[in-house]
């Protein structure tokens, strides 16, 4: 029953990511004039609809995200009021509002979550046995400020940097000592999941309404820049597909991350209400924020696809016909389709593992 439970929450959630980025385009295309013939939250056969003006409104079966279906999107419509007939900065500005959105989401998330539980600022807290970095020179209440010529803004970002550099190579750490920076260079420490640095984090840090704000964006920021390198190391091949997943994964993993909450609370259910709803948050933030680059990507079918056909029109001034680019995007869709059921195949074979 919990599992049930657990895997209604996500699809919830999930669903409620979805449905932020498609409000975006909605919000966008109502301030430019353009028309929307559905507006839909969730998925397959309808519950509930009404229609108001131009646009239908309905609530679908399934929970999972929504659309929105706007005149002239996929084909050349002459009315005014279609996407295909507004100037291309209207139709642009329409097209990344979903991502845009996304990203705004993930902040006003980062916010509730770091006022609750604090920012993790990479100050160093202590130091493993044998520790490399504290026989490099290391010292606890050191702030980390670079890794091998990376900014780092928080204590995560260190732990990635580790968790994608596995090569054993020498590490350069930067750091700020009570004002003064300091350069090392070390060897890291071979152990059983890896190489590790031997350091651990001094805690997260509840600090005022500005360092929330300022340390909410640096969580947005820690998202995106994560979410990118995946990307690098995929398309570079040191990651492979198998590292990938897909709605299976994602709601197996948080249904995971909920039965952990749950048994840190260690019986009390007020506790684990609360570590429930902050793991949520922070599955909220990690999935809008990746929503939100994977949108940006310029393959056809996706924003991004679409966003480089109107920046091609908007630096040429020669529009390329709706019809052609709604072939392209087809096409485009029917392979993501078709990674998709790829990558949940492979999720499926993990649960089952």
């Amino acid at each position: 029953m919990n599992t049930f439970i657990n895997v209604i929450i996500a699809l919830l959630v999930f669903g409620a990511i979805i449905f932020f980025h498609e409000f975006g385009h909605f919000l966008l295309a109502k301030k430019n004039g353009i028309y929307v013939n559905e507006f839909a939250v969730g998925m397959g056969p309808t519950l509930f609809s009404f229609t108001k003006k131009e646009t239908k409104y309905s609530l679908k079966l399934i929970p999972m995200g929504g659309y929105c279906m706007m005149l002239g999107e996929e084909e050349e419509v002459a009315d005014e009021h279609s996407f295909s007939a507004k100037s291309v900065w209207a139709r642009l500005s329409v097209v990344l509002a979903g991502p845009i959105f996304n990203f705004i989401l993930a902040f006003i998330l980062s916010v509730v979550l770091i006022a609750v539980c604090g920012y993790d600022a990479p100050v160093i807290g202590k130091f493993s046995e044998n520790s490399p970095a504290k026989e490099a020179g290391l010292m606890e209440g050191d702030m980390i400020t670079d890794y091998n010529g990376h900014r780092i803004y928080n204590f995560r970002e260190v732990l990635v940097y580790m968790q994608f550099n596995q090569s054993g190579k020498d590490i350069s750490l930067t750091v700020d000592r009570d004002g003064e920076e300091l350069d090392f260079t070390f060897s890291p420490e071979k152990a059983e999941n890896g190489y590790l640095m031997g350091i651990y984090s001094n805690g997260r840090t509840k600090d005022g309404i500005w360092n929330t704000l300022k340390y909410s964006a640096l969580e947005l920021r820690y998202q995106i820049k994560t979410t990118i390198l995946s990307l690098e190391y995929l398309i570079g091949g040191k990651l492979g597909l198998k590292n990938l997943s897909g709605p299976v994964g994602i709601v197996s993993m948080m249904s995971d991350t909920i039965n952990e909450a749950k048994d840190s609370a260690n019986g009390d259910t007020s506790v684990a209400v609360i570590n429930v709803i902050l793991n949520i948050v922070n599955f909220c933030i990690l999935l809008s924020a990746n929503l939100g680059v994977m949108n940006l990507l310029p393959i056809p079918a996706l924003d991004g696809g679409r966003t480089v056909f109107l920046l091609f029109e908007a630096i040429f001034r020669k529009k390329i016909p709706t019809d052609k680019e709604a072939f392209v995007n087809t096409i485009g869709f029917m392979l993501l389709i078709g990674l998709m059921i790829v990558v949940m195949f492979q999720d499926v074979l993990k649960i089952m593992h």
